[in-house]
């Protein structure tokens, strides 16, 4: 399609055309790209834990039960392990139940969606993240969105 190749190429012209740039390597709060070493202020790893050794020694552990469920919780995929690490966070957070999602954003369409439904409203900031808007949009709630901390 000629269309994308030009609209592409006059990304590329107006330097705004977005390549993924491949890190040598991730240090803790910095990254190296080209023999450059940076400040890494794009991470979410906030507490510095994705190179701390017992994590990467528990995860090598957990990896003998599999690299997958090869299955949602719900179909086959639920394992002992899921069950035993939610008690343990749930029992860590004095609360009576904990149930685990496998990243933010599945956390926030999940949550949201669960907890809000057509009868409901949700007023939203323009700025949320995605993943609590993609959220409000299954919840099939009326949405109301407001400028930016201007509620």
């Amino acid at each position: 399609m000629e269309w994308v190749d030009e609209f592409l190429e006059g990304r590329r012209r107006e330097g705004l055309l977005r390549e993924l740039r491949p890190a040598l390597r991730h240090l803790p709060g910095r990254i190296l790209y080209e023999e450059r070493e940076f400040i890494n202020f794009s991470s979410n790893d906030y507490l510095g834990l994705a190179r701390h050794p017992l994590l990467i020694e528990s995860a090598k552990k957990a990896a003998e039960f599999g690299t997958s469920s090869s299955a949602s919780r719900l179909l086959g995929g639920d394992l002992e392990l899921h069950h035993l690490l939610e008690e343990e966070v749930a029992r860590f957070k004095s609360k009576e139940k904990a149930l685990l999602f496998s990243t933010g954003y599945q956390a926030n369409v999940g949550v949201i969606s669960a907890l809000v439904g057509r009868e409901d409203a949700v007023f939203s900031d323009e700025l949320n993240h995605a993943s609590i808007i993609d959220g409000v949009i299954l919840s099939r709630a009326a949405r109301f969105i407001f400028r930016h901390n201007d509620v």
